[in-house]
């Protein structure tokens, strides 16, 4: 089977790798020339556990191409993938202008039936849009060409995309008919060896199936996060609230973690895009409101506990600021809609020095916020003379530090741990000012 992947983003690049290493022979389709040579010589623009290793196997195998025209390869596939950016417009709905082009790209060149796959995150009735406008260049083309749109969203978790891809606890295809149905399962049944998740609904269902697992996933985050700070108030610890109640097989144990907020390029964008459908829809999603509306001032929660140590904002200026993790979760490089930008503006804007540490995205950094703030060559050298810690990203790394090293480094003795990695009971008998979130 060929297919075609367009877009070498986090998705394409990982669908059409993990189709490639199953045997299947895939094109990824990027207008962005510079990308396209750069992955033809064998380097991968995102860091991904395992993707790299991958990626280099499947194009020595000859499985595995790259290409900037869609056009040149729609005459030998049976599907094509559409993995292109659905940037938040400045209402919060999707930007559906890239996954449009394409569209209109295969409206004016195919000339056998495929199967169209979108599988950005889209809201619902992308797939109708996608449809028409293929059907309008046919038209215009007085082309009779079958094809079918089916809808197939993406599950993937940054920090473990390629097992996830390979081994799926569940992948959803919206359908039309039983021919696009058929030619689906074909593609995905090397992945269902062992037990078969492939679930097939009606095309909106499955537009809207994405959209509502990462809003649930924002909801126990932003959930803990207010129990968290009602925590604080009333002297309760969160993580036993925490383990109380993930107990509860109703409520299970995952995403129940207080921290300083999420980030990434999935919760908050489709967190809006939903409240947006749903404005769109004349119905107001009042819970997903409330879960935002935590999560933006949850990002500003080791700020405030900044201030409140020093009593106001005036006294941070000229403060030494060390801050481990820039990324929105580990093992990735991201810093969409990072907690850790957040904390940089504010700690810069008040007057702060701010001396940061990534294992994987200080190169990221350093194209989003440049010199206002200095790079560490590691976690300790970020320490060096600093006034107060921010734990930011719970990078493994950061669990068990030097408190040795660290009462040498630092001159002051505040630690804000923002995930709650840290041994309170260790730092506090070391002579550390300890501060985590919702204890």
């Amino acid at each position: 089977m060929r297919i075609a992947v367009v877009g070498t983003g986090y998705v394409g690049l990982v669908t059409g790798t993990c189709f490639s290493e199953m045997g299947v022979h895939v094109a990824c389709v990027d207008v962005d020339e510079n990308k396209i040579s750069s992955l033809r010589r064998g380097e991968v623009p995102i860091y991904e556990p395992g993707l790299e290793t991958l990626v280099h196997r499947n194009v020595r195998s000859g499985r595995l191409n790259f290409t900037t025209r869609l056009e040149d390869v729609l005459n030998d596939v049976d599907i094509v993938f559409s993995a292109v950016g659905t940037p938040p417009d400045e209402d919060g709905s999707a930007d559906l202008k890239y996954v449009l082009e394409v569209a209109r790209t295969i409206g004016k060149f195919i000339n056998h039936y495929i199967v169209v796959v979108t599988k950005s995150t889209v809201p619902v009735g992308t797939a109708k849009k996608v449809k028409a406008v293929i059907e309008e260049e046919l038209t215009r083309r007085g082309a009779h060409i079958e094809f079918d749109v089916v809808s197939n969203p993406e599950f993937l978790k940054e920090g473990n995309a390629v097992k996830d891809f390979m081994s799926p606890d569940r992948v959803v295809v919206g359908v039309e008919s039983e021919r696009a149905r058929k030619l689906m399962a074909r593609l995905y049944k090397p992945f269902m060896i062992v037990s078969d998740r492939l679930i097939f609904t009606d095309i909106p269902s499955a537009e809207m199936i994405k959209y509502a697992a990462n809003s649930m996933l924002a909801t126990r985050i932003s959930f803990m996060n207010d129990i968290a700070n009602l925590c604080e108030l009333v002297g309760a610890d969160v993580n036993m609230v925490r383990k109380g109640i993930g107990s509860d097989t109703r409520i299970g144990k995952k995403f129940l973690y207080a921290g300083c907020g999420y980030g990434g390029s999935c919760f908050p964008k489709d967190v809006k895009a939903l409240i947006k459908t749903a404005a769109d829809s004349g119905y107001q999603m009042r819970v997903l409101q409330a879960v935002e509306d935590v999560n933006a001032d949850q990002k500003l929660v080791l700020y405030r506990k900044l201030v409140a140590y020093y009593g106001d904002e005036e006294a941070i200026k000229g403060k030494k600021v060390a801050m481990w993790g820039l990324a929105f979760k580990p093992e990735t490089d991201d810093m969409r809609e990072a907690p850790s930008l957040v904390l940089i503006d504010l700690l810069t804007k008040a007057g702060a020095t701010v001396k940061v540490y990534d294992p994987v995205a200080m190169d990221e950094c350093r194209r989003r916020v440049g010199d206002i703030v200095s790079y560490a060559k590691d976690m300790y050298d970020a320490a060096d003379g600093a006034d107060v810690l921010m734990l930011v990203t719970e990078w493994k790394e950061f669990r068990l530090p030097n408190i040795k090293t660290l009462l040498q480094k630092m001159n002051g003795r505040l630690i804000l741990d923002g995930r709650n990695i840290l041994d309170s009971d260790e730092l506090h008998q070391a002579g550390f000012e300890y501060h985590c979130i919702g204890r």
